[in-house]
């Protein structure tokens, strides 16, 4: 009977960022998919600025941002002719390093990843499918069957469900998936293009109650048309074929497809399982909640629940943490689900909302108020700060506490570039960590000295304080970045309380 630490059931990006951090942090684990080879189509393209924060903690943002496309605008549409020009890649440049919608279609996104953790020795076993598994007290026994149908029993300490819609894993536990299916049926082509809406931005037709998109792709020319369809054609998607759909684009986006790469149709859900974790076993990305493709928020959600979980899962089965700190991973991930679901719904329902009235804001209201409101700096950066998930915070939450100036324990750490350097830099750790913006008393750093705490001091600037940042105040920094405890005093032992409180041992304590 094989063995390891974590099994994970599923290898879409979800499974395999979890997979990488935890081989990163010494966690053995072993990665299952029924699939025969990884995706050669996707539907997931934008990869927010949030998701490439963390992927510097693997060396993973330069890579993404090299091989995919920095959207400069957004462009909305009525009666074939643009009726709004949104620019956007500036509005978040004092927010974070990224300050720009990211598209990476999801196929070539799994495929670095893959190849990121072959070069640390872990392989993806394919055409292998879990059958079904139970927990004891210190463990899950799987049942796993390969593509020969000879059945294998796997043993680990622990299961992540990253197995999709369908997972077998929630099946399992039973914790349901309560929510819904939209009527729409869905289409995505990947077309090669020529037309006013094939520049490399984002083009959305505000016309009728069915959504119509373009997004850009890397390379001149290359787009993905994104659509919806509720009439009769609804009903006929195993045998819908572009040509069935490519009018509306050609005629309200000006769009002269010249070769259609891949064209596909599915139904989506807006759903959210009612436990993130039950026992011994979790569930991450789409088998845990999924929802409308509004405002590209399904995969980087799937990759956060990965990055919260695994360094959780290392502190545990190193024994430097008791099992309650699993349990923040529901704690920390459920609301801003089941938020997320809701606030894309009502999206993706107005958005596709039909009758006159309907009709009279999106065609006529939407494109003279929305850049009104958007010329206001506050209205601008909400709507970055919201859509690149850097407003995401834990406050509130078990592992959060303190507060100094703005800044609250489960805050993303705001962040502050200074002389062509930044105050994250330190943040590919994916270690416990200290911040001082100003001076360090000597007290604290005898403490962090004797526990092995990384430290970093930056010299005080204003810019420190407009982001919020208190002057020699202590901002302890989870492994995941976001703050845990933010400490005005600059005293340590108020550090000394949080480890305790928590029951989290340090390298040297």
């Amino acid at each position: 009977m094989s063995g390891s630490d974590v099994l994970i059931v599923g290898a879409g990006p979800t499974g395999l960022v979890l997979a990488l951090w935890l081989t990163k942090l010494g966690v053995k684990i072993r990665i299952i998919d029924k699939t025969a080879e990884p995706g050669t189509t996707s539907r997931a393209l934008a990869v927010q600025a949030r998701t490439l924060e963390l992927y510097r903690q693997l060396d993973l943002a330069d890579a993404v941002v090299q091989r995919g496309h920095k959207v400069p605008a957004v462009n909305l549409w009525v009666k074939g002719e643009r009726a709004a020009h949104l620019p956007f890649e500036t509005v978040g440049q004092d927010l974070t390093p990224y300050p720009f919608l990211h598209i990476y279609p999801q196929d070539e996104h799994e495929r670095l990843l893959i190849d990121r953790l072959k070069v640390l020795g872990v392989s993806v076993e394919r055409q292998m499918e879990l059958v079904s598994f139970t927990q004891e007290n210190d463990r899950i026994i799987a049942c796993l069957r390969g593509l020969s149908g000879q059945e294998d029993r796997c043993e680990a300490k622990y299961i992540a469900g990253c197995d999709g819609a369908r997972s077998t894993v929630r099946e399992t536990l039973g914790t349901g998936y309560p929510g819904g299916t939209y009527r729409h049926l869905f289409y995505v082509a990947d077309v090669d293009a020529a037309g006013p809406a094939v520049d490399g931005e984002l083009h959305v037709d505000l016309d009728e109650a069915d959504f119509v998109a373009v997004f850009p792709l890397a390379g001149k020319g290359r787009a993905r048309l994104i659509g919806t369809l509720r009439d009769e054609r609804a009903d006929r998607a195993d045998t819908l074929k572009f040509e069935d759909v490519r009018d509306r684009a050609i005629k309200q986006l000006r769009v002269q497809v010249e070769t259609v790469n891949w064209f596909s149709t599915y139904h989506v859900h807006h759903r959210v399982t009612d436990h993130f974790r039950k026992g011994r076993a979790f569930l991450l990305g789409d088998a845990a909640h999924i929802h409308s493709p509004a405002g590209g928020q399904g995969m980087n959600t799937g990759i956060g629940d990965a990055i919260n979980l695994a360094w959780k899962l290392a502190a545990a089965i190193a024994g430097r943490a008791p099992d309650s700190l699993l349990d923040t991973y529901e704690a920390e991930r459920i609301g801003f689900a089941r938020r997320l679901v809701a606030t894309t719904d009502r999206i993706f329902t107005l958005a596709t909302a039909e009758g006159p009235i309907a009709a009279v804001l999106r065609t006529r209201i939407v494109p003279v108020v929305f850049p009104k409101v958007l010329a206001f700096e506050a209205a601008r950066e909400y709507l970055f700060r919201t859509v690149s998930q850097i407003t995401l915070n834990y406050r509130g939450g078990p592992l959060s506490a303190g507060s100094a100036g703005r800044v609250r324990g489960g805050d993303r750490l705001p962040w502050v570039r200074n002389d062509g350097a930044d105050n994250f830099a330190p943040l590919s750790a994916i270690a416990w960590q200290v911040h001082v913006y100003g001076s360090a008393s000597s007290e604290l750093k005898a403490w962090c000295a004797a526990r092995q705490m990384p430290l970093h001091v930056f010299d005080w600037k204003s810019a420190h304080e407009r982001a919020g940042l208190v002057r020699d105040a202590i901002y302890l920094l989870r492994p995941d970045t976001y703050v845990a405890l933010a400490e005005p005093s600059g005293a340590p032992a108020a550090l000394d309380s949080y480890f305790a409180a928590r029951g989290i041992k340090l390298a040297a304590s």
